[in-house]
């Protein structure tokens, strides 16, 4: 599902030394953003704006990255690294594949750049890097320019061991590296042990935590990205990005508060930089994402039902109406499915938006109405969003984007509840568990129930509570403390009459939420759990 499956406040100063050790006498500037030594063989005037070109690279603030760059070069035309950072700020690489015209225009910055005489052997290096992404050969595909680049960084860091930069950057190529649906750990866990070691001895360098949390995005590795995302927001307070950022490992520990209060503080930012036109809209609604999962997995449903409403106050949406409105649906969408509210979810407005983007308002309408007993509306709504998954496929061949193998995990799911709503109980069942499978193997960033856990919902509902406990159990393991999941495992759990059981998830569930928590669940457990 395209919405669900995303993509995605210390002092900043910089040293024109040739050293990469932190300078006692570095300057400090206005601007938070973490602590960058970047030696160039630009001019001393520039070199400041070259760390924090930099700087903003390692927290994808890509936009004003390329204009602080840009900045550099025509204060010094000399510049061959300003030339390789506006290039490498035109190559987005865990967010999008640049287009052949950015492609083309990189590769012309780093041609002139390499015809530079006073560049450096490091700088060279690095530019050299570069160009074998950038390369001018348009049969190369994005993963074979992946892969060139990650090689040439790999001997980058191999040549300059001292450069904690260079170590970054190797670290982030190896997480392009996977094809799409392969969570490949094997190189999340070679570029978590590149940064490791270097951030506890860079400890405020924003690449260093920035990518530590990005290889440590899934299931399995949450924890060892824990230390680098309480920090990364100290680190860099001026990037939005980088308080946001923390919040992809809260969520995965389900440490709901932090992620909250991570959220706020990256959409209240992000807006801010929108205002100034320094950011695109997108990161504060990226910021509101994680929020509105947030609020409803720590039983605050109101406060979620409130953001719906504060889209219109997003400053870079006023004058979009049509990306308005798809950020729109895919948080009424969410809040309807997440909050069991089915016969919402099959009556949701259907927006006059892009069809391509109507798939999370057709998933939850499909996923409504079946669980609303309506067969024929729910028959129609995956009829029709079996027509944009093709459409979304045959999209992202066109644009020479490779696919993940397998159905459509959103799709199998719709399918699954009609199954269901039409008694074909095995059926749903089996079309279920596979796309519970598929989701765990791909270990998609998900915002949205899992698949698992309607599995764990069909069982219960099914008068299976055993099979539903271990099912809601195993959901618990990869995706703690989210709340229908805790709150179905203390049902079935009081269905087989394990009273014990029943009151520790139930205990568990009220700690994870707020004192003014308002999911009317809460009562259940509250109840119990007095008594």
């Amino acid at each position: 599902m395209r919405h669900f499956r995303l993509f995605c406040a210390v002092v900043l100063t910089f040293s024109a030394g040739v050293g990469f050790a932190t300078s006692a006498a570095a300057a400090p500037q206005a601007e938070r953003l973490g602590k960058v030594d970047f030696p160039t063989s630009c001019t001393a005037d520039v070199q400041p704006v070259m760390d924090k070109g930099v700087a903003l690279l390692h927290s994808f603030q890509y936009k004003e990255s390329e204009e602080t760059f840009t900045e550099a070069a025509k204060k010094d035309p000399n510049c061959a690294m300003a030339l390789w950072g506006q290039a490498m700020a035109l190559y987005h690489q865990l967010w999008d594949f640049p287009k052949p015209e950015l492609l083309e225009q990189g590769h012309g910055y780093l041609e002139k750049a390499l015809k530079i005489t006073a560049a450096t052997p490091r700088e060279r290096a690095y530019i050299s890097a570069a160009l074998d992404f950038f390369q001018n050969d348009p049969k190369a595909s994005h993963s074979a320019r992946a892969r060139a680049y990650s090689d040439a960084m790999k001997n980058v860091y191999r040549e300059f061991p001292a450069d904690p930069n260079a170590g970054a950057f190797y670290a982030l190529s190896l997480l392009t590296l996977a094809p799409p649906g392969d969570r490949d750990i094997p190189d999340r866990e070679k570029a978590i042990a590149v940064l490791d070691p270097l951030f506890h001895a860079h400890p405020n360098h924003p690449g260093l935590a920035h990518y530590l949390i990005h290889a440590a995005d899934t299931a399995e590795l949450a924890p060892q990205g824990l230390e680098a995302a309480r920090q990364y927001a100290k680190i860099a307070p001026d990037s939005s990005h980088a308080l946001h950022m923390p919040s992809h490992i809260f969520v995965r520990l389900g440490l709901w508060q932090e992620s909250i209060d991570s959220n706020l503080a990256a959409a209240a930012a992000a807006a801010k930089d929108s205002e100034q036109h320094h950011t695109e809209y997108h990161y504060q609604t990226h910021a509101m994402d994680f929020l509105d999962y947030s609020y409803l997995q720590s039983g605050q449903e109101a406060k979620a039902r409130e953001l719906v409403d504060a889209l219109k106050d997003v400053p870079g949406l006023k004058h979009m109406e049509e990306d308005a409105a798809d950020q729109r649906s895919i948080f009424l969408a969410r809040n309807a499915i997440e909050l069991h509210r089915w016969k919402e979810a099959a009556s949701l407005p259907v927006p006059a938006i892009k069809t391509l983007w109507l798939d999370t308002t057709y998933w939850a309408k499909s996923i409504g109405a079946a669980r609303s007993g309506d067969v024929e509306g729910a028959r129609k709504a995956t009829e029709k969003l079996a027509e944009i998954v093709a459409e979304r496929e045959a999209d992202q061949k066109k644009h020479g984007e490779e696919i993940a193998p397998g159905e459509a995990v959103d799709l199998s799911e719709a399918e699954a509840w009609l199954a269901y709503a039409e008694g074909k109980f095995d059926v749903a069942i089996e079309t279920m568990r596979r796309a519970a499978e598929r989701q765990e193997r791909n270990d998609y960033e998900s915002l949205s129930m899992r698949p698992r856990e309607m599995l764990a919902d069909m069982l219960r509902e099914l008068n299976q509570p055993a099979e539903a406990l271990a099912e809601y159990k195993a959901v618990l393991k990869r995706a703690p403390n989210r709340f229908d999941a805790l709150f179905g495992a203390a049902s079935a759990a009081e269905s087989l009459g394990n009273a014990a059981e029943a009151r520790d998830f139930y205990a568990k569930l009220v700690s994870i939420c707020v004192p003014m928590a308002d999911r009317p669940e809460l009562r259940q457990a509250r109840t119990l759990i007095a008594n």
